[in-house]
């Protein structure tokens, strides 16, 4: 092959190259130009359990659900229009509210939430010390996917538990922007310091964002408080019906729980306890020591009886 063919070819080469350099560049300014068109996107994370215990910590002065209501369909409002605020040219996905329940069943206020428009309801599970189990996962899962499908650009996450920083981390692998938000500590700290390192930014809302949407429930007053106290065979037997009632809708392995700290209660079942004798016996127990001691005998006993 002679010296002028071989030239010819290496033209021809370039030429090719330089066509095909030409069509990628113009594939790939199409391409930005339909990203620059399309708008970003934002997901709102929440950890009903920390916004319980802050929000009611900071303005009822208590973490008990039962001590307070939430208007969580103004909160989540409110969360949407300070969404709105700070990512301006973003739309909303959609707001995701975690929260635990017994077997994963919704309870009224949970299924009145999931009936929100834009509000999608996660439930994790319940131990026998009301602590929730799997929340977590459930958020790392829900920003691991969305962030990996490119269908979130930012995430508001509304929580404090340093297990969250697994799911801030896969998020941010995927290229997504994580916010961290929190409410008000009524004293020191209430979100991990990991967490807070992890994040892109954070923001606290104070008494005043919370305060319309918190109420304190009126202390219960019952008819039979001028009467004689109930003698403590009746509490106990007050005692055993509750064990009975709450081994039903808890099941063995809650009772599995529990049994190891014999002679003490937790102190949410101990709670719940002493409420459902006082409904009960229409009558507050606080002050009769006694009587309390009576009480937990009593369910102590059933429960054992069924181990």
């Amino acid at each position: 092959m002679n010296e002028h063919v071989m030239d010819y070819l290496d033209d021809v080469g370039t030429e090719a190259i330089g066509a095909r350099l030409e069509r990628t560049n113009e594939l790939l300014q199409r391409m930005l130009a339909e990203v620059a068109k399309t708008p970003s996107t934002h997901a709102i994370f929440v950890d009903a359990g920390y916004v319980y215990a802050a929000a009611g910590l900071l303005v009822a002065g208590t973490e008990d659900r039962r001590s307070f209501d939430l208007d969580a369909e103004g909160l989540i409002e409110a969360f949407i229009d300070k969404a709105r605020t700070i990512f301006a040219d973003s739309r909303l996905l959609r707001v995701y509210w975690y929260d635990g329940a017994r077997r994963r069943i919704h309870t009224p206020e949970q299924q009145s939430i999931a009936g929100l428009p834009d509000v999608k309801v996660r439930l994790g599970n319940l131990n026998a010390n009301n602590q929730q189990k799997g929340v977590d996962s459930l958020i790392r899962t829900d920003l691991e996917s969305l962030a990996r499908h490119r269908a979130i650009s930012d995430a508001a996450l509304v929580g404090g538990d340093e297990d969250l920083v697994s799911a801030v981390e896969a998020a941010q692998g995927y290229g997504a922007r994580v916010h961290l938000w929190g409410i008000e500590a009524a004293d020191g700290r209430n979100q991990a310091e990991p967490l807070l390192w992890e994040v892109d930014s954070q923001r606290t809302f104070d008494l005043d964002f919370c305060g319309p949407y918190i109420t304190r429930r009126p202390v219960t007053t019952y008819e039979n408080e001028g009467a004689p106290p109930p003698s403590r065979e009746e509490v106990r037997f007050v005692g055993a019906q509750i064990a009975a009632m709450w081994l039903v809708e808890r099941g063995r392995e809650a009772m599995a729980e529990v049994l190891p700290g014999h002679p003490y209660l937790p102190g949410p079942v101990d709670q719940d306890l002493l409420i459902e004798a006082e409904k009960v016996l229409q009558r507050s127990l606080r002050g009769h020591a006694v009587l309390r001691r009576a009480l937990r005998d009593g369910f102590w006993q059933h429960l054992q009886s069924q181990y």
